[in-house]
C-alpha cells in the first residue's frame, strides 16, 4: 500500500531512506532547510521529492502537507530539531505515526515521554519500521531495542580501517553483537559471512549497550 511519507533532514540517513522509499513506490517528500543542499538533492532524487524549508516551522509543515501525511520521519543531526518536528507532527497535524532519529541515546527517554512512536538511529532500522513488507532476510527485531538494552552503532570505514578487505566472518565482534546492514555507493545491502568490507562502507550493527564502546573500537581501529 502506497503511503505519503515526509522525511525531514537531507543528510546521508535521510537520502538513503528516501531512495529506498521511492523505490517502493511511496509518495515521498524530503524537507531540507539548507538551500544549496536542497538544490543538490533535487538533482539527485528529483525535484518533486525535495522541498526547501525548516521541518520545525509550522508554515513549512502546512505547505509540505503534514496534515495528510501517513508517516513523518525526522532524521536531522540535531535531536532538538527531531523532537520539535515530531511533536508538532503529532500534536498539531495529528500524524498517526512519527519516527525520530536519536543521535544521543541519553535523549531517548525524553522522546518516549512525549509520545514519539519510534526512536532509532540507522536507516535500515527506520526503513524496517515503515515498510513491514521488507524481505525476511532483512527483517530487524526493532521491538526489542529498548527492552533488551540494545544500541544501534553506525560507522563509516576509512581507507586505513583494519576491516577493509576482510570478510564479516573473519571479524571478532563483541559477544551479542551482529552487523545488520551495510551502505555502499549510496545503496543498502544485506550482510552475510562472506561480505567483504570496503573503504567508505557505512556499517550498521546492533550491540548490547554494555558493549557498545567495544564495538565502536572495532570499527574505528586503523592500520598504523
Amino acid at each position: 500500500m502506497s503511503m505519503y511519507i515526509i522525511v525531514v533532514g537531507g543528510g546521508n540517513v535521510g537520502v538513503q531512506l528516501t531512495k529506498r522509499l521511492i523505490a517502493r513506490n511511496h509518495e515521498v517528500l524530503m524537507l531540507e532547510k539548507d538551500s544549496r543542499q536542497a538544490q543538490k538533492l533535487g538533482n539527485l532524487l528529483g525535484e518533486k521529492h525535495i522541498m526547501h524549508g525548516d521541518g520545525c516551522d509550522i508554515l513549512t509543515q502546512k505547505e509540505a502537507g503534514f496534515k495528510r501525511a501517513d508517516i513523518v520521519v525526522s532524521v536531522t543531526g540535531e535531536d532538538e530539531d527531531n523532537l520539535i518536528c515530531c511533536q508538532l507532527a503529532k500534536e498539531v497535524w495529528n500524524v498517526s505515526r512519527v519516527v525520530a532519529r536519536v543521535n544521543d541515546p541519553a535523549h531517548e527517554a525524553v522522546f518516549r515521554e512525549i509520545g514519539i512512536d519510534d526512536t532509532v538511529s540507522a536507516t535500515g532500522i527506520i526503513f524496517s519500521l515503515i515498510d513491514q513488507q521488507i524481505a525476511s532476510d532483512e527483517l530487524i527485531p526493532v521491538g526489542h531495542l529498548h527492552k533488551g538494552h540494545v544500541e544501534i552503532v553506525e560507522s563509516v570505514l576509512s581507507e586505513r580501517s583494519r576491516l577493509v578487505g576482510r570478510a564479516v566472518r573473519d571479524i571478532a565482534l563483541p559477544q551479542g553483537s551482529f552487523i545488520v546492514y551495510l551502505f555502499r555507493d549510496g545503496n543498502g545491502m544485506p550482510v552475510n559471512g562472506d561480505t567483504e568490507f570496503r573503504t567508505d562502507d557505512m556499517v550498521v550493527a546492533m550491540v548490547p549497550s554494555a558493549r557498545a564502546e567495544e564495538l565502536r573500537t572495532v570499527f574505528t581501529d586503523v592500520n598504523a
